[in-house]
């Protein structure tokens, strides 16, 4: 190999680490904030539909 295909293999190999490394940074951020007990007993989100106890109710406007 002369030395310029080692120079691009290196880059190369140089590129991809620093790739890895910023992948693996970003999963760990992403994975910071799972995992959390609730020990409230209650959920991440409240009512998040709203309430399904009655059928939305239609009237057409008088006047």
């Amino acid at each position: 190999m002369s030395s310029e295909e080692e120079n691009a293999l290196s880059a190369a190999e140089e590129t991809k680490r620093k790739f890895r490394e910023a992948l693996e940074r970003k999963q760990k951020a992403a994975n910071g904030g799972k995992g959390e007990s609730h020990l409230d007993g209650k959920g991440a989100a409240n009512r998040s539909q709203g309430s399904a106890a009655h059928q939305r109710e239609f009237r057409r406007k008088s006047g």
